[in-house]
């Protein structure tokens, strides 16, 4: 539904105000080729001008802005208010630094809100140049100012020699070189300027914003500095539900710098093993605000194969005092490379809870919580059963299964110790289900880390077919890598799951 035309009487603006829809009207202007953006704005002005800038939230904007049903949308599932939005701020950043750059008043839409904020560029000029260029007399002082920026130029021709990418650095086949570098996307922390969290950031990627299996919204590649930006198409990748993910990385010496409010996070990286020299080490460092967080870091070690997502996890992680989150990728006997950084609200010296279940979309169970789909395995095969199973107050759990000889690697923060809890039933043995077998029918080990979790393990010897089990095990420590490796490794018939949870035991 588009914005309304109705005629609405306001009281004369101020010399101020007329200024700001004097502005908005010129950016309604530049967005006449774009119906969505075109929309979007001319309503958030309309709010901002009418003093209701409490209506300014997703719900409102998605159903009045882009006809979403008021009863049916769910923004966990539809992401078009943030998208648009997205694109609105690129599109506002891009005008302002070219056509509209002269324009003594700035429209923004500070990330994390819907709310326009209108800026003074002159006022702001002034007073940088009273303070950083003092008037001398005989020297204009714009004397002053183009010296500063040629002096500032030079720094950054020199620091992009010392960081840019390793042009000699050879790709495999399928692999395409785009462009080296491009400038940061937030360069301060002013008012509202932070990202929003949860972000999640496709390295290397320039389209549009991309769904993956949990609809959860991965943006296109910002707040980088220097490096390159590469791309392979890989149809498959191992330990991964979402190899859109891994299309494309940006490698090199190259950091991001995350414009963050004050707080705890939790930080993933995502990474991929590709075809290398095996002869030879594969190591680089990352740091976060100068504190090393990886140091020779080897994907290949990680992963054991190529083609392989490798996901590392960190809590605690916090903005530096200048407000942003400094992340430092260092080449030691190969340049650096990242796939993708995820960035959440995090809990004080503990991870957040991992759950997943063994079927293609997320459930949420009776407590609210989210399991997200299957992820992080190697091996098996998955069967949709959607049978009736007793015992659970979320039978919804057990609807589905991953079978055979598998394995998975749950990525933790490597500082802690766990609880794991497996969630099992007998969907396929018994005569409530295919009507064959029962006790002996299917048995098999659980391992973690190298030690045994169960040994011969019967689900229906314990409680039968179709009946929720659940086995829990504590204080299981992760590996060097940061990973509890889980193999289910089958005595007779196949081994099988149906969700795994994860929690961390820090106080």
């Amino acid at each position: 539904m588009p914005p309304s035309t109705q005629t609405v009487h306001e009281p004369p603006l101020t010399e101020g105000a007329e200024e700001e829809r004097r502005e908005l009207q010129a950016v309604v202007a530049i967005l006449g080729n774009s119906s969505r953006l075109l929309r979007l704005v001319t309503y958030i002005g309309e709010k901002y001008f009418q003093d209701e800038t409490d209506k300014l939230h997703e719900y409102e904007i998605a159903t009045e802005v882009f006809g979403r049903s008021k009863t049916t949308f769910n923004p966990g599932e539809d992401a078009i208010v943030r998208v648009e939005a997205h694109r609105l701020r690129k599109r506002l950043k891009e005008y302002y630094e070219n056509e509209g750059k002269e324009h003594p008043v700035q429209l923004s839409i500070p990330p994390g809100s819907y709310v326009p904020v209108f800026c003074r560029r002159s006022t702001d000029d002034e007073k940088m140049d009273n303070e950083a260029a003092p008037h001398r007399p005989g020297i204009p002082s714009w004397v002053y100012a183009a010296a500063a920026v040629a002096i500032l130029l030079v720094v950054v021709a020199v620091y992009a020699v010392l960081r840019g990418h390793n042009p000699s650095k050879e790709r495999t086949a399928g692999a395409a070189s785009v462009a080296a570098s491009a400038p940061p996307s937030a360069t301060s922390v002013t008012g509202e300027a932070f990202a929003r969290v949860p972000l999640r950031i496709m390295a290397g990627y320039r389209g549009k914003p991309q769904i993956d299996s949990a609809g959860a919204v991965w943006l296109p590649d910002e707040y980088f500095h220097f490096g390159g930006n590469w791309q392979i198409h890989a149809d498959f990748v191992g330990r991964s539900s979402d190899p859109m993910l891994f299309q494309h990385w940006r490698d090199g010496q190259f950091s991001y710098e995350i414009p963050l409010r004050p707080g705890v996070y939790e930080l993933h990286l995502h990474f991929m093993a590709v075809d290398h020299d095996t002869t030879q080490p594969s190591t680089f460092s990352v740091a976060a605000n100068g504190v090393p967080i990886l140091s020779q870091f080897d994907i290949y070690s990680d992963t054991m194969g190529t083609d392989v997502a490798d996901e590392r996890v960190f809590r605690d992680i916090t903005p530096g005092a200048d407000g942003f989150l400094h992340l430092d990728f260092t080449g030691g006997h190969t340049t650096a490379s990242v796939s993708a950084i995820e960035i959440l609200s995090g809990l004080l010296h503990k991870l957040l809870p991992i759950r997943i279940v063994t079927q293609p979309t997320s459930f949420t169970d009776r407590s609210g919580y989210l399991w997200h789909p299957d992820n992080y395995y190697l091996g098996g095969y998955t069967s949709q059963k959607n049978l009736a199973v007793a015992g659970s107050s979320d039978p919804g759990l057990y609807d589905g299964e991953r079978y055979g000889h598998f394995s998975y690697a749950i990525p933790v923060d490597s500082r802690d110790q766990y609880t794991l809890i497996l969630h099992f039933a007998e969907l396929y043995f018994g005569p409530n289900a295919s009507g064959v077998g029962g006790v002996g029918s299917r048995v098999f080990n659980v391992f973690c880390n190298g030690s045994t979790l169960l040994d011969n393990f019967d689900i229906y010897k314990e409680v039968g077919g179709l009946h929720a089990l659940t086995k829990t095990f504590y204080h299981l420590k992760p590996t060097a890598q940061g990973k509890l490796n889980i193999t289910f490794d089958p005595i007779v018939n196949n081994a099988t799951v149906s969700a795994i949870e994860v929690i961390d035991e820090s106080q």
